[in-house]
């Protein structure tokens, strides 16, 4: 199957697997595990922030940071379809009695932050306390400017917030930007990474921030459940994908480009611009069953209108996908 529903579908590379095999481990709960403390090491210095914790899933992570930086009746502004919102169950609300205040996208990814500016409540009795603000980058594959983060940054620092990024594909955005990964997270309190999307770790994701940050999380994953005896078996794999598979992300981002610009020939679709390694389309149609049913009977399968490239596919596979949309099309 060419599976382009996302890039959380990658398998672990038999390299990946030698070094997972043959992985030191210890007891991570008493932070004993050295092959997790050396991929914490390894992260906190690439972000450039005091401290890291290896955690089972981004949703997690993100959870982690919400938790450290706010406290019951507080609140964070996040995108309407920010992970942080949208699709992560409504952990903030449900486990840390946070209030989301959601706001729209604009169409690069950005939040208007003259509108950000607004929705901070004042310092009053009826109100939440707001406390952070939330990012993504990437978001829906758009790549967020390194000016408009320091903007962010001017602004929260003005405004007495916290800025927490969900980063669960900043090194794409790296490898898009042609810069290290600390020239984004510079401008932000923490980030949470995914090792488990484009640079293809089987499990994890890690929190970094500063030492107090990471110390409020340790205790919070543990309550969540989330403590992890010998996870260096994980962690190996996580310090594999980021010594091998980050600067790879450009063969992602470059099929993917290849097939916006395919699929951007079809009359009877609406394709986005392509930044990272996510095809953003729509049918005329609206009708997405139809397509997704055809395609998978050409071994493809997809997830509405998002097509995310990744390790496991290759540029050939790249044009069967084209020539497969644009033989669906040529019936209708």
């Amino acid at each position: 199957m060419i599976d382009l529903r996302s890039d959380t579908v990658t398998r672990p590379t038999a390299g990946m697997r030698e070094v997972m095999y043959s992985a030191e481990v210890g007891d991570d709960v008493y932070g004993e595990d050295p092959t997790i403390n050396r991929l914490q090491s390894l992260v906190s210095e690439m972000i450039g922030m005091q401290a890291a914790l290896f955690v089972s899933s981004g949703t997690q992570s993100n959870l982690l940071a919400l938790l450290g930086h706010c406290e019951r009746g507080d609140e964070y502004i996040a995108g309407q379809d920010a992970h942080t919102y949208r699709y992560e169950g409504g952990g903030a609300a449900i486990l840390g009695s946070i209030q989301p205040q959601p706001m729209e996208f604009n169409s690069n990814g950005e939040l208007d932050l003259e509108r950000v500016s607004q929705l901070i409540k004042p310092l009053d009795n009826h109100f939440a306390r707001t406390r952070l603000l939330c990012l993504e980058n990437t978001q829906g594959g758009k790549v967020l400017a390194l000016n408009y983060l320091q903007q962010a940054s001017d602004l929260a620092t003005q405004k007495g917030l916290k800025l927490h990024l969900d980063g669960a594909r900043v090194f794409n955005a790296a490898v898009s930007q042609n810069v290290d990964v600390a020239e984004i997270t510079q401008y932000v309190d923490s980030v949470s990474i995914c090792l488990s999307k484009g640079l293809g770790a089987p499990v994890g994701s890690v929190l970094c921030g500063d030492k107090e940050l990471i110390d409020t999380a340790r205790r919070w994953r543990k309550v969540l459940g989330g403590g992890m005896r010998q996870a260096g078996i994980l962690a190996a794999a996580g310090i594999y994908a980021l010594q091998h598979n980050v600067s790879r992300l450009e063969s992602d981002h470059h099929n993917a480009s290849i097939l916006g610009a395919a699929l951007g020939k079809i009359k009877a679709l609406t394709v986005h611009s392509v930044d990272t390694n996510m095809v953003m389309f729509a049918p005329e149609s609206g009708d997405f069953t139809s397509l997704g049913n055809y395609l998978r009977t050409k071994d493809i399968l997809i997830s509405g209108g998002r097509l995310v490239t990744h390790l496991d596919i290759s540029e050939e596979q790249i044009q069967q996908v084209a020539a497969a949309f644009a033989a669906f099309y040529k019936k209708r």
